[in-house]
């Protein structure tokens, strides 16, 4: 059987390099750090999720290798049988503070946390409303679920106002974005939406994960952002991003919808618990945090930096002011070559090409982070300058 199933499987393959599409896995051979290294030697890396350049910094490291000898290697089992450790509940109860939220709970992953919202909270008789432009996690966890499913037009209010009418017949109706939407660094509009959720009585539920640590005064995300962290009742989030860049996702939410995804949300009760090492670095990170500004200013500094030298270079830049910063091309097989002559000229990026984003709107997705020098952006831009020269060439 399986004879004839390679050969599809191969010409598959072979579809999606013919288009541009495959997508190779380079492998680093030192720590996340703005600097790394590849098989053709040290790059500056500018396409990790590193935001606050945590995920090798001393503290954490040594938070970690603590946390080694005090909690052990793994749990080897689910958080209700013989899971849980004072250094779960502790970070639970540190990021519900964090986030301003009535309880966390930890799940192995945020893809996992999203898939284990909708199912858990929505039946049948309920509406879930989701922004065109989701995180694929969202789209998933959505479709694990009976309620019915509603999509709006990336950040379109009158659109969202539009399938909330059509929703008054629902049981309960939640309303999901992205609060940043990681191929464009937009920002979802949280004032308009929750205005919104109030009038037509729906709860809100934001997945912050490119936003936490570092976007609002305190770094606490998006809803901090814009003043409505007392009216959003959802946040789902990684601690794989600026978080100190391991591995785990969490919801922090109002303690009734905590207290029932502990009892029925699938993706946490058949996985095991978050190792305790990464839960513990995750407690350093917290404390980081905590007096992180001069970070997160200067990675705000290292992104206008950028943005204003590559749109001064002339090229097309998603408008904004977030760390992300797509670099539009626009051809799959170009946006690939770009990336590759880029790293021939040391700076290590990404294309991003269809399914990831719409057909024809291939880009290079840039990430800023602190840990980068004033040097490194100039160094950076300096070689999208002198690779969009040689492709020209």
């Amino acid at each position: 059987m399986y004879a004839s199933v390679r050969d599809e499987l191969r010409a598959t393959l072979d579809e999606i390099r013919d288009a541009g599409l495959y997508k190779p896995e380079r492998v680093i051979g030192t720590p996340q750090s703005a600097i790394v290294s590849v098989p053709s030697g040290d790059v500056l890396n500018f396409c990790a999720n590193n935001y606050l350049g945590l995920a090798d910094h001393p503290e954490v490291v040594a938070a970690a290798k603590e946390a080694l000898d005090r909690w052990g290697y793994g749990m080897a089992s689910v958080r209700f049988i013989c899971g849980t450790q004072d250094v779960h509940k502790e970070l639970e109860q540190r990021l519900s503070a964090f986030l301003g939220q009535e309880d966390t709970i930890l799940y192995s992953s945020c893809f996992d946390a999203n898939g284990g919202v909708f199912e858990t909270l929505l039946g049948a008789e309920d509406a879930v409303i989701s922004d065109a432009l989701n995180h694929a996690s969202i789209i998933d966890g959505i479709r694990l679920s009976k309620a019915r499913r509603h999509r709006y037009a990336n950040r379109d209010m009158a659109d969202l106002e539009k399938q909330l009418k059509e929703t008054q017949d629902a049981r309960r109706r939640l309303i999901v974005t992205d609060g940043v939407f990681s191929m464009d660094g937009y920002v979802a509009p949280l004032p308009e939406i929750c205005d919104l959720a109030d009038r037509y009585d729906a709860m809100v539920m934001v997945d912050d994960s490119h936003a936490v640590g570092f976007v609002g005064a305190g770094g606490r995300g998006t809803p901090e952002l814009h003043g409505v962290m007392d009216r959003v009742d959802i946040i789902t989030g990684t601690l794989g991003k600026a978080l100190g860049g391991a591995s785990g996702g969490y919801v922090a939410a109002r303690a009734e919808i905590v207290e029932l995804l502990r009892q029925r949300s699938r993706p946490y009760l058949f996985s095991n618990s978050l190792a305790p090492v990464i839960a513990a670095a995750s407690l350093k990170v917290l404390d980081l945090l905590e007096s992180a500004g001069d970070l997160r200013e200067k990675l705000a500094a290292n992104t206008k930096l950028f943005r204003t030298s590559m749109t001064e270079a002339g090229f097309e830049i998603l408008p904004g002011d977030h760390a992300i910063a797509p670099v539009m091309i626009g051809d799959a097989a170009e946006a690939g070559r770009m990336a590759e002559l880029l790293l021939e000229r040391g700076v290590y990026v990404i294309g991003f090409s269809y399914p990831v984003v719409p057909m024809g709107q291939a880009r290079i997705r840039v990430q800023l982070s602190a840990a980068h020098s004033t040097r490194d952006v100039e160094r950076a831009v300096a070689a999208f300058v002198d690779a969009r020269a040689a492709m020209a060439g």
